[in-house]
């Protein structure tokens, strides 16, 4: 894999605007040129190549160490690239466009004939979705291409939602980095599956089941999100760890005493020991490293600073960490997805 001198170019969102804004202009010709660049989107920051070129493609698997079956999601900035990228837009697809899109939402929809083979990993769909961040855009309009963009880390990883997560992770991989600041939503999109007879959810994010069913109806949840199969995957996120600290991750479906208990028997083995935890609660461990992720009563942020907090126990001592859970309700479904995949599955029950 070729070495970089990877370039930060900072962009201030908040422009009035950002037409022909150098430092876009720069990391576009790299994408032009089939090299890859980090960008931020309203979820997380995302590693950009030409969704039409399978040499941008490998070199996206390459940086992140993906998996070579597990597919990409397309970028675009204006609803004309969908134009040889999918096939047919479905009645329901339509809806969902209009009431989310740009916005945390991805759509797979047939797979048209101009999709990089690479992109879609050998399945018959493509997974679509308009960012709803004005330097995403800018960029993807800029490139006159849409973007396969998987979240900008090493495959495993937490996701970044700063331009220093991704720094860290790819300093030397990838050509550049657009700084937009931190991310919003702070989760990946939602993916939906509009291919089905039933709308199906094959991985929940920034967009919730139930404003889903308001908008086009009855939307099933994919069986992979219970029990993953050990076939190709059709979304990101559905049969690999993802997410996952240095340190070995246990969800503890409990009370706070009940944890504290597994706490104090790891402890006393001479362990070094973290606990993820609501603000709500931190006061009430006593363990080497408590990071709060944000509050029970507002998942939206403790969607925003999960994986800053999964990132901060590399930074800590912790040799083994717990992990509150929350409930698999509006953005609650995706948090619980998001620390199910980090844990590897691994769940403790008082």
């Amino acid at each position: 894999m070729k070495e970089f001198t990877t370039n930060i170019w900072s962009v201030d969102k908040e422009s009035d605007s950002l037409t022909g804004h150098p430092q876009i202009i720069q990391a576009s010709l790299w994408i032009k040129n089939n090299e890859v660049i980090a960008f931020p989107t309203e979820t997380v920051y995302g590693l950009g190549g030409n969704a039409e070129s399978d040499e941008a493609i490998e070199k996206i698997f390459a940086a992140k160490g993906r998996p070579s079956d597990n597919p990409l999601i397309v970028h675009i900035s204006s609803l004309d690239q969908l134009e040889g990228l999918v096939a047919e837009i479905p009645k329901r697809a339509q809806m969902l466009m209009e009431a989310f899109w740009p916005g945390p939402l991805t759509l797979v929809l047939p797979k048209g004939e101009k999709v990089a083979r690479r992109v879609t990993a050998g399945l018959s769909t493509v997974g679509v979705r308009m960012p709803d961040h004005p330097v995403a855009l800018e960029l993807i309009s800029e490139c006159g291409l849409p973007l396969a963009a998987p979240s900008a880390n090493i495959s495993g990883r937490p996701s970044p939602t700063t331009a220093q997560h991704v720094y860290e992770d790819l300093k030397g991989r990838i050509a550049g980095i657009l700084d937009g600041g931190p991310t919003g939503v702070g989760v990946e999109s939602t993916v939906v599956d509009c291919t089905s007879e039933k709308l199906t959810i094959l991985r929940p994010g920034g967009v919730t089941k139930e404003q889903l069913e308001e908008v086009a109806g009855e939307t099933a949840m994919d069986p992979g999100l219970v029990s993953p199969d050990t076939s190709a995957p059709k979304s990101p996120g559905m049969k690999y760890t993802h997410y996952a600290p240095n340190a070995p991750l246990y969800l503890v479906d409990g009370s706070p005493a009940f944890i504290q208990k597994l706490v104090d028997k790891e402890k006393a083995k001479g362990r070094k020991t973290g606990v993820l935890s609501c603000n709500e609660h931190t006061h009430l461990y006593q363990a080497d490293t408590v990071i709060p992720c944000g509050s029970h009563d507002a998942l939206e942020s403790v969607a925003h600073h999960l994986y800053d907090a999964l990132r901060a126990f590399n930074e800590s001592e912790a040799e083994i960490i717990f992990s509150e859970v929350f409930p698999k309700k509006g953005m609650g479904t995706a948090i619980m997805n998001r620390l199910e995949k980090s844990a590897g599955g691994k769940i403790i029950t008082e």
